[in-house]
């Protein structure tokens, strides 16, 4: 039986509409960002109360981040700010940037996800993209900003997903050796003990989070970035 008109008209449309939807699919997908409105929100009314300092340090990304109460105390000589949220990825981290990350002009960036992303089934080379847009979304308006990357951190309770996290890990290493202005941080190497698994000492009971203990281990690693210039 022979076509109607009707599909034969809607052919050419499909053919044209199908290499854009292929390329869709190959995008990674992007959190549910709506999800933390509330506490973006919430930084939007701190701004209002207590403006943040200009040219500051800006912490931001996941629960790692959040958590990490002590930021001030552990960097007394440079202006922090802390934008960490819940169990956010990458992605949320783009969806928010105009409201929580570009409007400080920060004049340095230290973005922690990629925990949260591998763990609800992004690979390491999404990890990489969305990095990659991350760092164009801050240069582009801030070109001289330095936008550093902490390593996904190695933890017991997600210890299976180790070998994606080594390999997201290793990827955005070699983009930011290829990039000025951009950093890559290791605290993956440090939280691992002799037999090459985490060290327990550095967290709290869920095997996931940082306790004081591991927050001190990032504060030696991190303190460098804060205060030297890229050589590049």
């Amino acid at each position: 039986m022979k076509p109607c008109r009707a599909e034969m008209s809607m052919r050419p449309a499909i053919l044209i509409l199908l290499p854009a939807l292929l390329c869709m699919s190959a995008l990674p997908v992007r959190a549910q960002s709506d999800q933390w409105e509330e506490e973006i929100r919430g930084f939007e009314t701190q701004d209002e109360t207590d403006p943040p300092p200009e040219g500051a340090v800006l912490f931001v990304g996941s629960s790692s981040i959040r958590m990490w109460t002590t930021l001030a105390d552990d960097f007394p000589s440079v202006p922090v700010i802390n934008r960490g949220f819940g169990g956010s990825e990458i992605a949320d981290a783009i969806h928010f940037a105009d409201r929580i990350v570009l409007p400080y002009e920060p004049r340095m960036i230290l973005l922690y996800a990629g925990d949260n992303d591998i763990a609800n089934g992004k690979s390491a080379r999404d990890i990489l993209a969305d990095v990659q847009r991350f760092v164009d979304l801050v240069h582009d308006p801030l070109p001289e900003t330095r936008v550093a990357f902490i390593a996904i951190k190695p933890s017991i309770a997600r210890w299976k997903l180790v070998d994606e996290m080594g390999k997201a890990n290793d990827l955005v290493r070699e983009y930011a050796a290829a990039n000025d202005h951009v950093e890559y941080i290791d605290i993956f190497t440090p939280m691992l003990a002799e037999d090459g698994r985490p060290r327990p000492e550095l967290f709290l009971e869920d095997g996931l989070h940082l306790n004081a203990e591991g927050y001190a281990l990032w504060r030696q690693v991190v303190a460098p970035f804060l205060t030297s210039t890229p050589s590049r």
